[in-house]
């Protein structure tokens, strides 16, 4: 199992950034898939998760009407939509199956800031 995020970066608030997360060495489109994000000295917190064939998506409070996951199975690639970014939105974000067992990604960072 191979989790590759990509697409972080530094924006400023308000400014908005995809995440993409390319899997593979899995069923992917059979596999529920989420993000999680891990602040500077806090825990990892789950942040979105999506059903096998997105027709579920679920949110943290903190990011609901903010961010959309949703998921391309013919590219094996679960995606993070991410608008009216703010500053504790700052974080390694990080992809994540449970196939048998828990897999993450290498992590992406996201730093929103002027």
């Amino acid at each position: 199992v191979q989790l590759v995020e990509s697409g972080g970066g530094l924006v400023q608030p308000g400014g908005s950034l995809r995440l993409s997360c390319a899997a593979s060495g899995f069923t992917f489109s059979r596999s529920v898939m989420s993000w999680y994000r891990q602040p500077p000295g806090k825990q990892r917190e789950l942040v979105a998760t999506i059903t096998s064939a997105g027709g579920r998506t679920d949110y943290a409070e903190s990011v609901k009407g903010r961010f959309t996951i949703s998921r391309d199975n013919a590219k094996n690639t679960v995606y993070l939509q991410m608008n009216s970014l703010k500053p504790e939105d700052t974080a390694v974000y990080y992809c994540y199956v449970n196939y048998n067992r828990a897999y993450w990604g290498q992590g992406t960072q996201v730093t929103v800031s002027s």
